[in-house]
């Protein structure tokens, strides 16, 4: 069980599972939390945005930060899901990634663009598990064997039911034959869509008859 931290997700993720000058993969890199985190802790480190002005400006964020330890931090604009990791690496002379840190939109709670490739914009759960399996399936390729693959992810309502977002695509992960090692539950009070709502996401759950959840999970896979 981990409390609120947030932003500490990464730093910790990196400290438990990966060492100095080791390669930190992400994804779904959005602001650059992982990126700048890897340069904070030494670990060199590669992200994957969507949308190229996210990219451009997660990147410049990423240069503004101090790098002690002289680590390298690449950003790539692509869709994960069909974006050829192998290559990327090659391009920069690296064998295999130690880490890989997933933490995708959790379906359509938040629509992060309108592009019809965005996770966000999946026409339904199936279509969204079935989209963050080939992120997986790619990013799978270039970790090392041994080494760990974490997914971040919430569960979501649609209407009146819970939907368990997460452990519809932990089951599927496991399906492709990565091992689970570890689930952590991590708690917090507010996310992004539900800041300064508190209220508000009370009433709807008192009238929905459902509890307002206060969790995510942290899914380990191990290779």
């Amino acid at each position: 069980y981990w409390g609120n931290f947030v932003p500490q997700i990464p730093h910790q993720l990196m400290r438990r599972f990966s060492k100095a000058g080791d390669w930190v993969l992400d994804p779904f890199l959005g602001s650059g939390t992982t990126l700048i985190e890897a340069r904070r802790l030494g670990r060199n480190a590669l992200g994957v945005e969507l949308q190229e002005s996210v990219a451009q400006e997660t990147w410049s964020r990423v240069q503004r930060e101090d790098n002690p330890h002289r680590v390298q931090s690449i950003v790539r604009q692509g869709n994960s899901a069909n974006f050829d990791f192998r290559s990327m690496l090659d391009q920069h002379e690296i064998d295999q990634v130690q880490l890989a840190i997933l933490h995708p939109p959790y379906h359509d709670i938040i629509r992060f663009s309108s592009l019809p490739e965005d996770l966000s914009n999946q026409a339904d759960v199936d279509a969204f598990v079935d989209g963050f399996a080939q992120v997986v399936e790619g990013v799978s390729k270039v970790l090392q064997r041994k080494r760990f693959l974490a997914v971040v992810i919430g569960d979501k309502y649609a209407g009146q039911n819970w939907v368990p977002l997460g452990f519809l695509t932990m089951q599927r992960i496991q399906e492709m034959g990565l091992n689970l090692k570890s689930i952590v539950v991590k708690n917090f009070e507010e996310t992004f869509g539900k800041r300064s709502q508190r209220e508000l996401w009370r009433y709807r759950a008192l009238a929905g008859g459902f509890y307002v959840f206060k969790h995510e999970y942290i899914f380990l896979f191990h290779k």
